[in-house]
C-alpha cells in the first residue's frame, strides 16, 4: 500500500508546522495509510518530559523522536513529525538513521512570525524576557537542502500540502492513486 518513512516537519515556533503536518496527517488518514504524527508540544509532555532547552535536552528531545519514527517507518508507518529541531546536526543525524527520510522546512521571517503570535512570546523574547527562545536569544539552523521549502508567511496551505504530496508520490512513498 505505502512505504514506511519520515515526514519531518522543521522550523521556528508559529511557522505552521502543526498546520501542514495535521493536514497532511488527515489526507493520508483519508486514503487509509497507516500513520502516526509526533508532534513536538506532545512529545515533549510524554516522551521528553523533565527537560529544558539547553543544547543537550533539545539534541536529546530530537533524537528520542527521530527514534520513535524510525521504529515506525521500520513497520511499514508513515511518521510524521512536528518539532522545531533547530540544529542541523542533529536533524542530519535522525535522516541517516531512517530509510526514507523527507524533511520540509517551514520558513517564515521573525517579523511574521511576531506579529501572528497570539500568546506574545516572541514580543517577550525579542524584549529578553525569554531565555533561550529558538530563533531569538538561541540559534535556529535552517536546512540546507530540504525536501521542500515552505514559506509560510506567502504561501497558501492548500499550495504547500499540495507540494508536500506531490513530491511524496514522486518519491514513490505513497501510491500515485491517491
Amino acid at each position: 500500500m505505502h512505504k514506511g518513512f519520515a515526514l519531518w516537519f522543521t522550523g521556528l515556533s508559529g511557522s505552521g508546522k502543526s498546520t501542514l503536518s495535521e493536514r497532511i496527517y488527515q489526507r493520508l488518514v483519508a486514503a487509509g495509510a497507516k500513520v502516526e504524527l509526533l508532534d513536538g508540544d506532545e512529545v515533549r509532555t510524554h516522551l521528553s518530559k523533565g527537560l529544558g532547552f539547553s543544547k543537550e535536552d533539545r539534541d536529546t528531545n530530537v533524537r528520542r523522536i527521530g527514534f520513535v519514527a524510525e521504529l515506525l517507518a521500520k513497520h511499514g508507518v508513515i511518521a510524521i513529525t512536528a518539532a522545531i529541531s533547530p540544529y542541523i546536526e542533529t536533524r542530519a543525524a535522525v535522516r541517516e538513521r531512517i530509510e526514507n527520510f523527507v524533511e520540509i522546512f517551514m520558513d517564515c521571517p521573525i517579523a511574521v512570525l511576531a506579529e501572528r503570535d497570539v500568546k506574545g512570546l516572541y514580543k517577550k523574547a525579542l524584549a529578553g524576557e525569554i531565555p533561550h527562545f529558538t530563533g531569538v536569544s538561541d540559534p535556529y539552523e535552517p536546512p540546507v537542502a530540504p525536501d521542500v521549502r515552505v514559506d509560510s508567511s506567502t504561501e497558501d496551505i492548500a499550495v504547500s500540502e499540495e507540494r508536500v504530496w506531490t513530491l511524496l508520490k514522486d518519491r514513490g512513498l505513497i501510491p500515485l492513486s491517491w
